[in-house]
């Protein structure tokens, strides 16, 4: 069976990449990194992707839609079928995110729909919440609004600064990201329309996510425990 072809876009130091990279070297992983696109040309990952031997081009993002018109033929033509942002820390011009609606995918570190855009971890922080986490979703022209693919949880510590959440959280997204990525290169991810809550009250999202065959964790954790 042939791998899904994936394209991913970072602006940093790439350790999203690393774990996507280290998934795709497995035989049975079922997707494959073709090209690596970078914002900076001084970001690390381009190293990583280099050393793994995936092709590497680098677009300044000057301007929304000069980088979208440089970065659509290239992933077309590396064939790419999905699209992975990977620490790409730059707002995406909207038409390109339509033409791969439902085939780009990002990673943010909170637990969509709290803790938006940037500094998630310091905004859970700052909020006092007890968990926080990271959320694989799909992309869509609003900031980190997509359907959400799936999630993980992380507690927040009492002696816990930015740095120390954060080091934490990503740890656990170089876990999550493989695993949606797999869903969705297995053909078990599908975006339906939303469940209307009872009584039919307006709000909340318009789409959602089903996963075929999914298995959801009996799990029930307290903070702080006793």
């Amino acid at each position: 069976m042939a791998r899904l072809r994936a394209g991913v876009l970072i602006s940093g130091r790439g350790s999203n990449l690393q774990a996507l990279i280290a998934a795709c070297s497995a035989e049975a992983y079922p997707a494959e990194i073709v090209l690596v696109i970078s914002s900076r040309a001084e970001a690390r990952g381009l190293r990583v992707a280099a050393a793994a031997g995936i092709p590497t081009v680098v677009i300044p993002h000057r301007d929304r839609r000069a980088f979208a018109a440089e970065a659509q033929p290239r992933l077309c033509e590396h064939r790419v079928e999905l699209v992975c942002l990977a620490g790409f820390m730059r707002i995406l011009d909207a038409n390109f995110v339509a033409a791969w609606r439902d085939r780009m995918v990002n990673i943010h570190p909170s637990l969509l729909p709290s803790f938006r855009g940037l500094h998630a971890q310091r905004q859970a922080l700052a909020a006092g919440v007890r968990f926080t986490g990271c959320t694989v979703h799909f992309v869509r022209p609003e900031l980190d609004c997509g359907p959400i693919i799936a999630q993980a949880v992380v507690p927040v510590h009492p002696d816990d600064d930015e740095a120390r959440l954060s080091g934490r959280i990503l740890k656990t997204e170089h876990r999550l990201y493989p695993l949606a990525v797999r869903l969705i290169a297995e053909g078990r991810v599908r975006v339906v329309p939303a469940v209307a809550p009872p009584g039919g009250a307006a709000g909340g999202a318009a789409e959602r996510i089903e996963i075929i065959n999914a298995r959801i964790p009996d799990i029930s954790a307290l903070s702080p425990k006793d």
